[in-house]
């Protein structure tokens, strides 16, 4: 079993910047992959940035140049960086531990969660 707690987040204004970070700790043997995750009101969960593994990163196009993810593997931890915020940012920010085992995932895969942390961009 894998818990994450994030923390950081909070409100800011168009423009500024907050950072968000993550930790895990458990069974984290089958983790392959860590990431955030948004949800904003009537929307459904999207993906924000991830780092597998290979310590590779992928953004969503609607962040590119403005977010910045970081995985420290050593502390277990992971950590993103939002600069220049937009009122669209604004949502419920998850972070996720994605567990893997077998050849392409085919014993099991499961997605962990944490408790999200809010972000809020409004002037």
């Amino acid at each position: 079993q894998v818990q994450l707690v994030e923390s950081g987040g909070g409100s800011v204004q168009p423009g500024g910047s907050l950072s968000l970070s993550c930790a895990a700790s458990g069974s984290l043997g089958d983790v392959n992959a860590m990431g955030w995750y948004r949800q904003a009101p009537g929307k459904q969960r999207e993906l924000v940035a991830t780092v597998p593994n290979d310590g590779s990163a992928t953004y969503a196009d609607s962040v590119k140049g403005r977010f910045t993810i970081s995985r420290d593997f050593a502390k277990n931890t992971l950590s993103l960086q939002m600069i220049s915020l937009k009122p669209e940012d604004t949502a419920l920010y998850y972070c996720n531990a994605h567990e893997c085992a077998g050849y392409r995932c085919s014993y099991y895969e499961f997605d962990n969660w944490g408790q999200g942390t809010r972000v809020t961009v409004s002037s």
